[in-house]
């Protein structure tokens, strides 16, 4: 780009460097892109144990792209990986353990790729004296309220997994750097986020169940279940206006205006497009597993008033990931 005079130093002064931890999973390589796409400075650190390095390969070739591979739980390790990067102002923590039943089998999962990273980046963001932080939590967080509706100041919060305790143990830390040392920080409580690079995630694991046996779908629960689905694209862009509303600490959930859609209806939406004539054959219980919350019903009000809004409805999201991730992996 050639640009000289009073152009060239407000665009220079615009390319802020992010730092992403998991830069190489599903939502960090999403924010990476939307990143880079208006000229910022991007560094994604991984250790690969839950994303792909080919979710950014995509990416690679950018100038202004760097992948680093590393232990984010590790502070040495981090920092290392961070090296003689300069001018980072903002770090999108999105790295955590993705598999809440890997978590709940093995509790020490979610405290190291969990807890343990938000630990480490904030001891290096104090050390470097990087000042702004975007946190990726979760509605995990809240436990199961059944009908009544969620919003950002219920409680108590009693989550039932691992993988929400310890974003509720990191939400906690991330709030007492802010008092000691931090001059900013942002938490995004997500809701199911859908789209591709699909690497986990339930409309995932029933189209692979479907490539393996397309005469049946097994599910897990009893398909009542009935969760918010939010896709990427509108999960990135309520991330990146959160982070444009002036603050010092800021908590929001983030996710659709509906009440979300049941298990049976996804089920039955990927096997229309995946294998048609396939059976779908349901659980008795009303969870998936342990740890599963099996309704629960999520305000955004907070966000909606800022003047943000989701592109799409729960099932508007589910049905275009479902498109999306079919493609992906039967190369429909």
């Amino acid at each position: 780009m050639h640009l000289i005079g009073r152009e060239a130093w407000i665009w220079i002064a615009s390319m802020t460097h992010h730092l992403i931890t998991g830069g190489a999973g599903f939502i960090g390589a999403n924010l990476a892109t939307s990143l880079l796409k208006d000229g910022h400075r991007v560094l994604a650190i991984d250790d690969l144990s839950r994303g792909r390095i080919e979710t950014i390969h995509h990416l690679t070739n950018n100038p202004n792209f760097d992948f680093r591979q590393a232990d984010c739980a590790d502070r040495d390790a981090l920092d290392a990986a961070i090296g003689e990067a300069e001018g980072i102002t903002d770090v999108w923590h999105m790295a955590a353990n993705s598999d809440i039943p890997a978590g709940i089998a093995d509790p020490r999962i979610d405290l190291h790729q969990t807890f343990m990273t938000t630990f480490a980046v904030l001891e290096v963001m104090k050390a470097r004296e990087v000042p702004n932080l975007h946190f990726a939590s979760s509605s995990a967080i809240y436990g199961d309220f059944g009908e009544t509706m969620i919003h950002e100041d219920i409680g108590p919060l009693l989550p039932i997994s691992n993988y929400g305790a310890m974003k509720l143990a990191s939400e906690a830390q991330i709030r007492a750097a802010v008092e000691a040392f931090l001059p900013r920080a942002d938490i995004f409580r997500f809701p199911n986020v859908i789209g591709v690079p699909a690497t986990h995630g339930v409309i995932l694991d029933f189209v692979h169940k479907l490539r393996n046996t397309p005469e049946e779908l097994q599910v897990l629960g009893n398909g009542t279940q009935q969760k918010a689905y939010l896709h990427v694209d509108d999960l990135v862009r309520a991330m990146r206006h959160i982070a444009e509303i002036p603050g010092r600490y800021q908590l929001f959930n983030i996710g659709p205006t509906d009440d979300g859609v049941t298990v049976r209806m996804i089920a039955e939406m990927v096997r229309d497009v995946a294998s048609p004539s396939a059976s779908i054959i349901f659980g008795e219980e009303s969870r998936g597993w342990v740890g599963d919350v099996p309704r629960f019903r999520y305000s955004v009000d907070r966000l909606i008033n800022t003047g943000w809004e989701p592109s799409l409805s729960s099932q508007e999201a589910v049905q275009r990931a479902v498109a999306e991730i079919v493609a992906q992996e039967m190369g429909r």
